[in-house]
């Protein structure tokens, strides 16, 4: 049994999207040329988008922040990733989906991967989002001190 967690993505044009909007996939197996299977590390950082619609317009908005499984660990369930992860942030609705997303933008225009900013970040921005609030930006200030704790072990 491999220890990466696995992602299952589908795309099928204005129907069903699921897709990585960030984080590095050290396996990717192509089932059919609308669904794919990626892997992560063990404690690596991704973002997982879930969209659909019917004839009648968008049926779900979803986007999962999750740190990969860590054997030992304890994790949640999320549809389509097996066997689950740590999540950092989770939101639904498409204002919200896109709210985040601003946030993921603006972590990469600071020249910082989204997967390697700090964790307590992306709980920061889920917690403020749920609460209608603006969340805080994140910083290069934050990143450093981020970075330095981290190396420590802390």
């Amino acid at each position: 049994m491999s220890d990466l967690t696995m992602v299952e993505l589908t795309w099928i044009e204005k129907r069903i999207e699921r897709w990585i909007r960030f984080g590095k996939i050290v396996e990717d197996q192509i089932l059919d040329r609308r669904r794919r299977i990626v892997g992560f590390a063990p404690g690596s950082v991704f973002a997982f988008v879930r969209w659909a619609s019917n004839d009648y317009g968008t049926i779900v908005s979803r986007i999962d922040i999750l740190r990969a499984f860590v054997a030992g660990e304890p994790y949640s369930t999320v549809p389509y990733v097996k066997p689950g992860g740590e999540i950092l942030l989770r939101l639904t609705g498409w204002p919200k989906v896109e709210q985040a997303l601003r946030q993921i933008d603006a972590v990469e225009q600071l020249e910082i991967k989204p997967e390697e900013a700090a964790p307590d970040h992306w709980r920061h921005v889920h917690n403020r989002l749920t609460a209608g609030e603006q969340p805080r930006s994140y910083t290069r200030p934050m990143h450093v001190a981020w970075t330095l704790r981290r190396r420590a072990g802390a």
